[in-house]
């Protein structure tokens, strides 16, 4: 498969393993949902863009599956609402005619900066997550499980999370010798970089981890206030 990785493919594999053992066909449904949109929208965002590896895969997709396993519906699908959410935002946002503003100080910001926003990606966000929380809620076994505006929420939630924390305490480094600044930790154009912002081990997929937390966590919480 193109899209991902070998070791991608691989977890991809368990994720999805995972999550048709705890909710069966009904929530591999919903995970393909936001795997196969994902991946369309990336391609169509990027002209192709790079294959998923496994820990994009897992950073996506591990609380998801954790949730499945537990049996936990409302928390699987929150997760998933906001990996979608943040996935639609950034490929919405590509095409945004206005660049983006910073989440915390609405200063502008570079294309693709972590913490960017767009009115454009924050609507391809409420698309996703709707869509998510659609399914979910059509899908969703005979137990207690979320509603559509609540799903729809947590994943917004999710996505703002992944915003917050990309803007203020994601790692961002700078080459030493000319001080063009990058998210990654390898060495950039002239060699190492040192780091100016952030924590060191809190990089683009730590950050959609967390976000997937938030999406889970909210949605548990909220399932539970109104059962």
């Amino acid at each position: 498969m193109t899209w991902l990785t070998p070791d991608g493919l691989a977890a991809a594999l368990v994720v999805g393993a995972a999550v048709l053992w705890g909710f069966g066909w009904r929530g591999a449904v919903v995970l393909l949902a936001f795997f196969i949109s994902g991946s369309l929208l990336t391609r169509f965002a990027t002209g192709g863009g790079a294959r998923r590896t496994a820990r994009q895969v897992a950073a996506n997709g591990g609380v998801a599956a954790v949730a499945a396993i537990l049996g936990s519906w409302s928390a699987a699908m929150g997760a998933i609402a906001a990996a979608t959410a943040d996935t639609w935002a950034t490929e919405f946002g590509v095409f945004s005619p206005v660049p983006p503003r910073l989440v915390t100080t609405w200063t502008r910001a570079p294309r693709g900066a972590s913490g960017g926003v767009t009115a454009l990606g924050t609507l391809g966000g409420m698309l996703g997550a709707g869509l998510i929380a659609v399914l979910a809620h059509h899908f969703a076994p005979r137990t207690p499980a979320p509603g559509v505006p609540v799903i729809a929420f947590v994943g917004m939630a999710g996505m703002l999370a992944d915003s917050l924390l990309g803007a203020t305490a994601q790692g961002l480094y700078e080459c030493a010798a000319c001080g063009r600044q990058t998210e990654r930790r390898e060495a950039a154009c002239h060699g190492a970089v040192r780091l100016i912002k952030g924590w060191r081990w809190l990089d683009n997929d730590a950050v959609n981890l967390l976000a997937t937390v938030v999406g889970a966590v909210l949605a548990l919480v909220s399932t539970r206030a109104v059962s």
